[in-house]
Order: structure tokens, then C-alpha cells, then sequence
């Protein structure tokens, strides 16, 4: 699953190989043989592959069909949060940061 459509969504993308081990800091034969089912990036590589194809590690690994279902980071969802104030111009409280975060999860990852 991994090799098609990381050569798929790179090619897509306008993107060689060389390019794509450069931005992830790997040589060209190792994503070379990701490609060619040769061997599996381990997840952390996987989750970098899917950012720099804009798409999600799960459309990668085969969990869904749908590359356009983009997974949130929790880094880019705290930093949201972290800009946002509550409706009254009050800090957002840890309790409505765990209610926001919960709720954009399960949002983003029903959007088909």
C-alpha cells in the first residue's frame, strides 16, 4: 500500500525522489526502496512523508482511501488554541482546551 501511493502522491506533487529524501534527511536509495516495497518507513518518517505529500499518514498506511483526510497535529491544534480566547475575552481553561480538542478531532476525522 505504502509504495504506490507514496510514488503516486509524489509524482502528483511534481516531486523526485531525491527531493523528498533531502526533506525528510534521509538518502535517495532508502526512499527509493520505500517505494519499491523494498522496506517500510518507520511512523515518525511516515507522518513527515504524508505532511511534505499533503495528505495523512492513515491514507499512506491504508487505514483510509480518502488522501484528502488530512490529519490535524497536535502541535497546529495547540498553537489554534492557543490563539483563541473564549467568548467573554477570558484564556481558553485547560477543561475547554480538552473539550476543543476532542471536538475538531472527531470533526476532522469523520470529513470525507
Amino acid at each position: 500500500m505504502i509504495p504506490d501511493r507514496l510514488k503516486k502522491l509524489r509524482k502528483q506533487a511534481g516531486l523526485t525522489q531525491k527531493q523528498i529524501a533531502e526533506k525528510i534527511q534521509v538518502g535517495q536509495n532508502s526512499y527509493s526502496n520505500w517505494e519499491k516495497g523494498n522496506r517500510t518507513p518507520i511512523q515518525p518518517t511516515i507522518d513527515k512523508l504524508a505532511e511534505i505529500l499533503n495528505t495523512s499518514s492513515e491514507y499512506l498506511t491504508g487505514i483510509t482511501d480518502d488522501p484528502t483526510c488530512i490529519k490535524i497535529s497536535e502541535t497546529d491544534l495547540d498553537t489554534a488554541i492557543d490563539n483563541s480566547v473564549a467568548y467573554d475575552g477570558t484564556p481558553i481553561t485547560d477543561h475547554d482546551r480538552e473539550i476543543i480538542k476532542n471536538y475538531l478531532n472527531e470533526y476532522f476525522s469523520n470529513k470525507k
